[in-house]
């Protein structure tokens, strides 16, 4: 099998029921960017290193990674849609592991008393860079929402994932000793 098909070169794209739609489609902005997200957290896991947190971190992030594939076929398969019984649909047990994940992590930060800056270790910046692409998903699954059925379990679970991400930088950053960069403004007076 190629891995050039032709059959998207007029901006058309096919989800996995058949059909095609325009590449800029809102269900093909969510995915694509559901994928993108997926992509910096391979750079996350990339960066872990083998203290026992990082550990932690980089298995939670590869079980992240699978859902976010799974997530990206519930997308792509529009409910009722051909194909629907070959994919996993993203549930509430997707959104529980997050839930236990963060509690996890969470659980070795220290409590967070102001706003933050993103950065610290190369990891903790990649999992924040990580952390506001999910962001921008959700908004764009927000838009899909509006117009299309999306499982409600699909919002919830991005939107815990942009948390642990957060979570796991706070870490990061810590088990490194460096602790958090608070947020100073500019503001005069």
């Amino acid at each position: 099998m190629k891995l050039y098909t032709r059959s998207g070169d007029d901006g058309t794209t096919g989800l996995f029921s058949g059909i095609r739609v325009s590449k800029d489609h809102p269900r093909i902005e969510a995915y694509g960017t559901v994928d993108e997200c997926n992509a910096i957290l391979g750079l996350c896991v990339a960066a872990c290193s083998k203290t026992v947190g990082n550990v932690a971190i980089r298995d939670i992030l590869l079980q992240a990674q699978n859902h976010l594939f799974d997530l990206g076929a519930d997308l792509a398969t529009p409910d009722g849609a051909k194909n629907q019984d070959r994919i996993a649909r993203i549930t509430e047990l997707h959104v529980a592991d997050a839930e236990g994940w963060i509690d996890l992590i969470e659980a070795k930060n220290k409590p967070l008393s102001t706003f933050i800056l993103p950065g610290g270790t190369e990891l903790a910046a990649r999992l924040h860079q990580a952390r506001t692409v999910c962001r921008r998903a959700e908004r764009l699954l927000v838009v899909l929402k509006k117009s299309e059925s999306i499982g409600d379990p699909v919002l919830k679970y991005m939107n815990r994932l942009s948390d642990l991400l957060f979570a796991m930088a706070r870490l990061s950053n810590e088990e490194a000793g460096l602790g958090d960069t608070p947020w100073r403004t500019s503001k005069k007076g």
